[in-house]
């Protein structure tokens, strides 16, 4: 029976065909039946491959989109937050739009009220905000957003650093007592160990669906760059496969961690004078040296401006002396001050936690601290500096 009407079916669009060509071949008298024919079938050939490619490029950018969204979501992680990729994306390009809507509201009241700009100047200055100020915008909250996290991930990795050696001695004591490795790694699990125990807790649960124990812990190896973190792991996964006495080599694991920190700790008391010079420098040096310079513009500017009336006699006298012209002001010089406080001090807090701490990003949080000292004592100064130099001049 499905043969037969298979068959009809067939049967039927044939002459469909055979009747649209046809009709086409009384249009076009000069081509024959079976051109027409063959032209048909022709482009619908190359509507089917049309189509395919449509679906192909479909296909690869709905699979470039999921990959993006598996590395954010691999990303927030590490970090520790549990968000949908979807629902962040959306989120700062809200977030972006409405900034844009208070820009524009604002400069359509201080336009129209304040400078008496006219409409198409004001509808120029919006449309340019929502094409280069939104793009950019959302660029910068990404590299914020990008920043945050990144930070957020290396504070979880210095905390599981810093109770690692600890917990494999804890494990080691369990494996000693007659612990199985899967099961002392569980039962050393405490709350103070805070990353380390959640990550622990992640790996247990993994074995318990039946994921073998070197894969789940490699992947928690694999998730934080950290090489303190990765030699540990790779041991562990090497004396299970040797099938050695596990308890020892945890223990001599962990010691040595032990020895690196106060190694660590020594070299960075080795170098406190150098962290001592430019703490002093940025801090304190600096927003003095700016302020007594910006007292110097001011005290130059007043001598010229009091100095003025003599060029005229010095020229009628023959000396080629003239305070006329302007200078350096004030006002731009105390811009240039603060901006190169702003960047001194990054530079300052980055270098600091380089020589303590072996990494940059552990200076991010000496940035804001190094920022508000220096600018607020250049303030200082230069109000200081200026009551008692004013008495001299």
């Amino acid at each position: 029976m499905f043969k037969l009407n298979f068959g009809k079916f067939l049967k039927r669009k044939s002459g469909e065909a055979l009747e649209e060509a046809n009709q086409e071949n009384k249009a076009r008298p000069k081509l024959g039946f079976l051109s027409l024919f063959r032209k048909k079938k022709k482009e619908e050939g190359k509507g089917i491959e049309y189509f395919k490619k449509e679906v192909r490029k479909q296909e690869k950018k709905r699979a470039i989109v999921q990959d993006r969204r598996k590395k954010l979501s691999f990303y927030l992680e590490k970090a520790g937050l549990s968000l949908d990729p979807r629902w962040l994306s959306k989120s700062i390009f809200n977030l972006c739009i409405l900034v844009n809507l208070v820009i524009s509201a604002f400069l359509i009241y201080h336009f129209s009220t304040t400078l008496g700009v006219t409409w198409t100047t004001i509808l120029l200055s919006i449309t340019a905000i929502w094409v280069f100020a939104f793009v950019l915008m959302l660029f910068l909250f990404w590299i914020l957003f990008y920043v945050i996290v990144d930070l957020k991930i290396f504070k979880r990795r210095v905390d599981i650093e810093d109770v690692l050696p600890d917990y494999l001695q804890l494990t080691a004591s369990n494996i000693k007592s007659g612990m199985t490795i899967d099961r002392a790694l569980w039962y050393a699990v405490r709350p103070r160990f805070g990353v380390l125990a959640k990550e622990i807790e992640t790996v247990a649960k993994e074995t318990m669906k039946g994921e073998d124990l070197r894969e789940a812990l490699q992947k928690f190896a694999d998730k934080y760059e950290s090489v303190l973190l990765k030699r540990s792991i790779s041991l562990l996964i090497e004396g299970l496969d040797a099938g050695g006495e596990i308890g020892d080599l945890l223990n001599k694991i962990a010691v040595n961690i032990q020895e690196n920190k106060i190694m660590r700790r020594e070299m960075a008391a080795n170098v406190t004078t150098y962290v001592i010079f430019i703490s002093f420098a940025t801090v304190a040096a600096a927003p003095v040296l700016f302020a007594l310079s910006g007292i110097l513009i001011k005290v130059v500017s007043g001598i010229g401006g009091s100095l003025g009336g003599v060029t005229g006699a010095a020229s009628s006298a023959g000396f080629g002396l003239s305070f006329s012209g302007t200078g350096i002001q004030y006002a731009d010089f105390r811009i240039f001050a603060v901006v190169s406080l702003l960047i001194t001090s990054f530079f300052s807090a980055v270098i600091i936690a380089t020589i303590k701490k072996g990494s940059a990003k552990s200076g991010f949080r000496y940035i804001p601290i190094f920022a508000v000292i220096t600018v607020s004592l250049f303030f200082i100064a230069d109000k200081v500096l200026g009551k008692l130099l004013g008495v001299f001049f």
